[in-house]
This record gives structure tokens, sequence and C-alpha cells, in this order.
């Protein structure tokens, strides 16, 4: 897809892409000032994306015949398979944890050794691996949420920074996992392995989280430690997220880790009776019925993509880009509000990764950008301003724990972790402390340590 020699640059050949846009976040607007509170999610995204899709049929001028193969051409380029392939598999290892009780044994077990004084601490920690186990904000989010909102009540904590701290822990869990929607988005775009990305953004994440936790130590004791309802755990249903995450590092194919992570789940789960063999099989349909919106989104933003590319939106947008980049570090920084900027207006991460990440991706090359970076620079960006956001799905499910005492705006001063992790980022532009042992050929695409075999 970034295959852009001989294609003269074309800004009209964004207005397909444009009308896109502009229907979702109509869309979205309207529903939200008529009351729905999830408005820029009632709608599937890939609704919108069918209209930009018409619009490119009508505006551009080859044959329909060329156009349809310029949009199946896209929708079948191997990383858009390839990840649409992860978002199946990650869906089904998600599900099948959860329905056998491995997400609340994580919680419990959390609650269970983290002293009470250290609480607020604790949800932080306790939300970071929930998510990093799962792979999803949302859902850990979800799953804590009545919970931490409860202990908030009960020590006196305020109600905005235990749903905060909630949030932030969420948000970086869903950061470094290797079954996130947006981490797989990134590094599929980009061409790169997701091992090599989460070492570099390890590096990122770990200042500001350390001094996270410092700050919720000091600001987050409780002022009355009362008694606190801790269900049950099991040790042996949290095996399949230290199998993903220890399997995972060693550097295996992502299709295996998840694989043999399902497949691992499910018969733990039929040995402990939480479900039967049908329900396994069950479960693992409703992992990929959780994810087809964004499955089926990023087959046809691909799609989309790729027609307004051919007709030189992409190369249009390169060239005008590089007005404002002067070199890599300039360059890093126009990637990350640029990243910010598109997701404050789509409030959706993955949507907003997968529909920038050609013309991050060209940028990363023309500019000599480490892809393994720019990975990092676009997943911090695109996950910042998703919390930050008081209209963002996790942001307005926190709060809807707190029946109405706590609104997203009221979050935002206690977002501590992601105003420390822009900073961090920021930093590493001009002092790379995150960068990485081996060098990047941009000829053979690959850590030149790889390129000698």
């Amino acid at each position: 897809m970034n295959e852009n020699n001989k294609i003269k640059p074309n800004g009209l050949a964004l207005l397909p892409f444009i009308i896109f846009v502009g229907m979702y976040l109509g869309v979205g607007i309207i529903l939200t000032l008529n009351g729905d509170k999830l408005g820029f999610y009632t709608v599937p995204a890939y609704i919108s994306t069918i209209v930009g899709i018409i619009a490119a049929f009508i505006l551009f001028r080859d044959s329909v015949n060329k156009k349809f193969e310029q949009l199946v051409a896209g929708c079948g380029e191997s990383n858009i398979i390839i990840m649409c392939l992860v978002f199946l598999l990650a869906g089904a290892f998600s599900k099948v944890t959860a329905n056998m009780g491995s997400v609340d044994s994580v919680v419990n077990l959390g609650l269970t050794y983290i002293p009470p004084q250290f609480l607020a601490a604790g949800v932080f920690i306790i939300a970071s691996f929930v998510s990093f186990s799962i792979g999803t904000s949302v859902g850990t989010v979800a799953t804590m949420g009545a919970i931490v909102f409860e202990l908030a009540s009960k020590t006196g904590i305020s109600p905005a920074l235990m749903l905060a701290t909630l949030l932030c822990g969420a948000m970086f869990g869903d950061g470094l996992t290797v079954i996130s929607m947006t981490t797989i988005a990134s590094t599929k775009i980009l061409n790169i392995d997701i091992n090599s990305k989460f070492k570099n953004h390890l590096k990122l994440v770990i200042p500001a989280f350390v001094l996270t936790v410092i700050l919720l130590l000091v600001f987050g004791s409780p002022k009355d430690i009362g008694n606190i309802n801790i269900g049950d755990f099991s040790f042996v249903k949290i095996i399949p997220y230290i199998f993903v995450l220890v399997v995972a590092l060693i550097g295996v194919n992502v299709f295996v880790v998840l694989t043999c992570g399902i497949i691992l789940s499910g018969m733990i789960g039929i040995a402990t009776k939480d479900f039967t063999l049908l329900k396994f099989t069950t479960s693992i349909n409703e992992g990929f019925m959780g994810v087809i919106d964004v499955l089926i989104f990023s087959l046809l933003i691909g799609g989309l993509a790729y027609m307004v590319q051919q007709h030189g939106g992409i190369e249009w947008l390169n060239v005008n880009l590089k007005k404002f980049i002067k070199g890599k570090k300039s360059a890093q920084i126009v990637s990350l509000l640029m990243m910010m900027i598109v997701n404050i207006a789509l409030a959706n991460n993955t949507v907003s990764v997968i529909i920038t990440g050609a013309v991050l991706g060209d940028v990363s090359k023309n500019f000599k950008v480490d892809p393994r970076k720019m990975s990092s620079i676009v997943c911090v960006a695109a996950r910042v301003t998703q919390g930050l956001i008081p209209y963002g799905a996790q942001a307005l499910m926190v709060t809807s724990y707190s029946n109405g005492a706590v609104a997203p705006v009221h979050l935002i001063p206690y977002l501590w972790y992601f105003f420390l992790l822009i900073l961090s980022t920021v930093i590493s532009v001009f002092i790379p402390f995150d960068k990485d042992k081996t060098e990047w050929d941009y000829e053979t695409h690959a850590p030149v340590a790889n390129t000698k075999a």
C-alpha cells in the first residue's frame, strides 16, 4: 500500500476520506447531542467507511472495474489480512479467559495481597495487569469499575481519583499487551513484529508508570480502611495470561501464541468445570463476534485508503507534511500531533491508527524514523487522547459506575499517567533513551542484525 511511484499528488483524492470522517463525526455529534452518551459508538464506523467508498466510486475517473480492483487490492493487502486474523484470535482468547473466570481471579488476587494503605497504587497496578492480560482497556474498566467505585466510597479516597487511576491503569496495560487491537494495527501497518514494539514501548512507559505509582502512594492513601469484600481467586486460571506473556516475549509468532493460549484456556476451563467443550467453542465464537466491527472496518478502510492512495491523496499529504518536517525529530513530533488530532476527532484509538497508518508509515521511511519508535509514538498519542477526551468510550464507561457522582471532565486533573507519558515521549524524541540497540535497515525493512542471515 506504499507504492507511490509515478502517482501525482492530488488533494481532491482525499474527498472520499473527508466524507467518511465527516459522516463519522456528524453522526456521533448528533447522537451525543440527542442524549446518547455513546453516540460515537452507536453506529459502526464501517457504515461511514462504506459511504466514503461509494463517494470514491463516484468521484474517481477510472472505470468501475478498475476502481473495484483497487478496492479489493486494498482490502486484501497482506498486512490488513494478517491484522484481521490476529483480531479474531485475540478476541477469542479474551472471551474464553473471561468466561472461565480468569479476569476475576486476577482482580481478586491483586486485592488480596496489596496492603490497603497502598490501595490507589494497587488499583493502578491491578488494572494494568488485567488490561495487559485481556487486551482491552474497555473490558478492564467494565470488569473493575464497580469494585473501584465501591472501594473509593468505603475508604474516603476521591472517587474521581480512583476512577481516573483505573482508567490510566487500563490504558497502560492496553498499550503494552500483544493482543491489543491498537498494538496489532500499529505493528502490522508499520510492518514490524510485536515483540520489537513491546521492547521499545516499555522503555517509554516505565518512567511514567513509576512516577504515577509514587504520586498515588503519596496522594492516594485511604482516609478510612473499612471492610473490603474480596472474592476468591485461582492461580490456575491466571496461567493462560502468564503463558501468553512469556511465550510472546520469547518471540514466538503471534498466531501460535494466541492459538495455544486459547487451547490452554479451554483445557483449564473444562478441567475446572467452568464450561463444557460446547461452551468453550461458543466462547470462541463470541470472541470472534466481539471484534467483527473492527475487522470489517479494517478491511474496508484498507480498501478506501488504497483507492485514495492510487489517486494521489496520500502522496499529497506526504508532500504537505514535509513542509512542517525539517528532520527526524520534527517528523516524530508532527506524527505525534497528527495522531492526537485525528483521535480527538474520531474518539477511537484503533480506528485512528488504521486510517493514518499509511501516511505515518511513509513519514517513518522518508525521514528515517525507526518504525519501532514510530509504532510507540502512534500508540502513545492514540491512547493518551482516547483516555483524556471526555466523550471517549473508556471515560464514559468508567464514570457510569459513579451513578452521576463523577463526570468524565472530573477525571482529567487526576489522569497523571497520561500527562507523564506524553512528557516521556516528547523527551525521548530529543534525548532518545528508548533507542534500540540494533539499527534499522530501511532497504530490507528489518533490524541490521537480522539482515546478515
